[in-house]
């Protein structure tokens, strides 16, 4: 059986995250690692089949996609902080393989993620000088 925890995770960009197993490795965005935070409050939480909250969508708000940090939970585990506030998601490393294997960003998408990113930052240049 394969190690499940990575040897390596870094973020090569302020919107990526690369990590690298003894037998893959892959680069993802920040947006699908916060979009899939395994979370009660992000995924919904039920017993049997009493609902207690319904998943949520993850908006497009100031830094919702803006990882502040990420830190090992014992031997099975990340846990993930948010800029805007959100970090209660608790990815245990299979679920982050799984994201990772998921969303991994061949060539072309992260040449359009990139272009994505630099109008975007643009944007936000304009925003601030008017």
């Amino acid at each position: 059986m394969a190690k499940l925890n990575p040897k390596s995770i870094k973020r090569p960009l302020p919107y990526l995250l690369e990590a690298e197993w003894n037998d893959f490795k892959g680069v993802i965005s920040l947006e699908n690692l916060r979009k899939d935070c395994p979370c009660a409050e992000c995924t919904g939480e039920s017993i049997g089949n009493i609902v207690y909250s319904r998943p949520k969508e993850v908006k497009n708000e100031p830094g919702a996609f803006d990882l502040v940090n990420l830190k090992p939970i014992g031997n099975y585990a990340i846990a993930a902080a948010w800029a805007n506030g959100h970090q209660t998601g608790i990815y245990t490393w299979e679920k982050f393989r799984l994201i990772f294997e998921k969303y991994n960003l061949d060539e072309n998408s992260l040449m359009e993620l990139a272009e994505k990113n630099k109008k975007n930052a643009k944007k936000i240049q304009l925003s601030v000088l008017k």
